[in-house]
């Protein structure tokens, strides 16, 4: 608990009103999409960079721990305050679009700027920012770029930390820095913006980051490909991205998805369908759209795709889309809880993956719905269980630890997009030596040598 002088001295800083200690606002900041709690002592909103700067510098002179938080919207318990202390949220007033520059096709934003938001201004353009999150409606790019989130589109396009120039960011004890320049080639000095991307605020807050865009292409349409099995599905994907395809997205999903689409939503999709790639392919030309359809129908049938759909119209191609958007809410019907995990590995590993994860369910009884990001080797694994049920509930833990050890042993890793944060720090040791944990261990002593900020996370 946080003495009331430091309280206090909080609102001296920031305004008597950007301090909330009551009981609504310290429950609305005690979870994030997992949906577990943990209550800090305090709410500060910053007004500006140099409200970051005072904060951090109090607090580390004080021992007081710091949660930097954007949504909220995270999958791992990033954003909970596990040891109290204060949240430090910036999407009150540091939500900012400070720069949209055509000629050198770059934005700078503040950190809670919504990804979406930033999207629609910069097409207004005719400029086209990649990465899209499933939750880019209302996550953050300070988010984003704290768990170099991917999305749909990551497959031709990259993740967030292939768009961040440079950053600026205030480290744990007020000094404010900047990593990376607003160049395309910058090889002075050590990498540090790389650092901070993906390090879920375990080192640095940032407080505005400058983002490279692209020309936004001129046309696009939707594919849809019908696998009467997973493994034929899976051999698709690496065989025709081998062969030339650039799809902006090549999505997955099982027939345990499409069963839930149909029972749950009534989504016309054929029963007999093992598993379905869908996604987008685009360009400036017909000729080059056309082109790449082409590659991956061929392909596809090469490999067992039994029917080849390409959208004829918007509303065709919604259609499609509304199935993969709303594969997580209909798997729904296979248990009351749902344990999350986002694995990648090397696309050719796909079949054997998917193959592994499967007989990891039968083992442990349990179901186990996938879906996801193919086109980049990033699958959703879904343990259903009933959440009633504690036996059935360490159960599925069991069977996802026994998971990520099949995953790595592929030479693969425990997540692709959504971070370690709280929920899988357990398994570090199972993706990393104690070499490789110690040298993390000695990056954040490093930034962070009182170990303020967001302490209890990346089991570090």
């Amino acid at each position: 608990m946080i003495d009331t002088k430091h309280i206090e001295a909080l609102k001296k800083i920031v305004g008597v009103e950007d301090v909330k200690t009551d009981k609504i606002h310290l429950r609305a900041y005690s979870y994030d999409a997992t949906k577990e709690h943990y209550y800090p002592d305090a709410i500060v909103f910053p007004e500006n960079e140099r409200e970051v700067s005072r904060v951090l510098k109090y607090c580390n002179d004080n021992k007081i721990s710091v949660i930097p938080r954007g949504a909220g919207s995270g999958f791992t318990g990033g954003a909970l305050p596990v040891n109290g202390g204060i949240v430090l949220a910036v999407e009150k007033y540091m939500n900012k679009i400070l720069e949209i520059d055509e000629k050198d096709m770059v934005a700078v934003v503040q950190p809670g700027v919504v990804n979406a938001h930033l999207q629609k201004e910069v097409e207004k353009r005719g400029l086209f920012y990649p990465p899209d999150p499933a939750s880019m409606d209302y996550s953050t790019i300070g988010g984003n770029v704290s768990e170099n989130a991917g999305g749909i589109r990551a497959a031709k396009y990259g993740l967030t930390k292939d768009y961040v120039m440079s950053l600026k960011a205030v480290l744990p004890n007020g000094d404010i820095i900047r990593a990376g320049k607003r160049t395309i080639k910058d090889v002075a000095g050590y990498n540090v913006a790389g650092i901070l991307i993906a390090s879920e605020g375990t080192l640095a807050v940032i407080t505005e980051i400058t983002l490279k865009l692209l020309p936004k292409p001129k046309l696009k349409k939707t594919y849809m490909g019908i696998f009467e099995n997973v493994e034929d599905a899976m051999n698709a994907v690496y065989k025709s991205l081998s062969m030339g395809a650039t799809p902006v997205a090549m999505e997955f999903m099982d027939s345990l998805v499409v069963k839930a689409l149909k029972e749950k939503l009534g989504v016309n999709l054929p029963e007999w369908a093992g598993a379905l790639l869908v996604g987008d392919v685009d360009g400036n030309v017909e000729e080059e759209v056309n082109y790449q359809l082409g590659i991956l129908e061929n392909s596809f049938k090469e490999n067992g795709c039994k029917e080849f759909r390409v959208a004829k119209n918007e509303e065709e191609s919604n259609e499609i889309w509304y199935a993969r958007r709303n594969a997580s809410p209909s798997i729904t019907i296979y248990g009351s809880k749902k344990i999350n995990e986002d694995i990648s590995v090397p696309r050719s590993k796909l079949p054997e993956a998917l193959n592994r994860i499967y007989e990891i369910g039968k083992k442990y009884n349990l179901t186990i719905p996938c879906f996801g990001h193919a086109g980049d080797g990033n699958i959703h694994v879904n343990v259903m269980v009933d959440g009633s049920n504690e036996d059935e509930v360490k159960k599925g833990y069991e069977a996802v630890e026994e998971i990520f050890k099949a995953v790595v042993d592929m030479g693969g890793t425990l997540s692709g997009e959504h971070g370690i944060g709280l929920s899988k720090a357990p398994f570090m040791n199972i993706a990393f030596s104690e070499a490789e944990m110690n040298l993390f261990k000695r990056i954040k002593k490093a930034f962070d040598p009182n170990g303020i900020l967001n302490s209890g996370k990346m089991g570090i």
